[in-house]
């Protein structure tokens, strides 16, 4: 497999982030739904996408393109890579910003359950994103990059500036 150009590679690592942010918020609006009957905004930006989904795409990824061929290989180290991403995350949020944005141990299906930092269901579905992402996402972004670059890279670049301001401002105006 050949290595994308770096004028390639980081338009698709932008287009990676900003839909697995969404389809991380999309996920957890349905987890939220099913856990309390009710629909709650769940992140800490405006918009309808979660950073850690994009910062986890990007670490499966960078962990698991070389594996593709494998995909129990890579359902594994999406599991672990991500679970330790989360872990570490919620860990790191709590103990040094004193914000608990997640806590697994108050949700169904938390066996396995770390502190409610990470639970079994959690990292399998880092894993399941993982097969998403390798297997669903990323063949048509290629796809689409190879036949049309500049229109791929409006695609990618447009809504990835609007998710990074959107974090920025969810930091700085909260």
């Amino acid at each position: 497999m050949n290595r994308p150009s770096l004028k390639k590679l980081i338009p698709l690592l932008l287009l990676i982030f900003t839909i697995a942010g969404i389809i991380g918020f999309f996920y957890e609006e349905i987890c939220v739904y099913i856990n309390d009957g009710v629909f709650a905004k769940r992140g800490t930006t405006y918009g309808p996408w979660i950073p850690i989904y994009g910062f986890g795409s990007l670490f499966i990824f960078f962990l698991t393109n070389r594996f593709r061929k494998k995909p129990w290989l890579v359902f594994l180290v999406s599991t672990v890579s991500c679970g330790l991403l989360e872990l570490a995350t919620g860990y790191v949020l709590d103990h040094f910003f004193h914000m608990r944005l997640w806590d697994y141990s108050i949700v169904i299906l938390n066996w396995g359950n770390l502190n409610g930092y990470i639970c079994v269901r959690s990292v399998i579905t880092w894993g399941l994103f993982g097969l998403l992402l390798m297997y669903g996402v990323l063949p048509p972004l290629e796809k689409l990059q190879a036949k049309h670059p500049k229109v791929f890279n409006v695609v990618a670049i447009v809504p990835f500036a609007i998710f990074a301001l959107d974090i920025i401002l969810s930091l700085t105006l909260k």
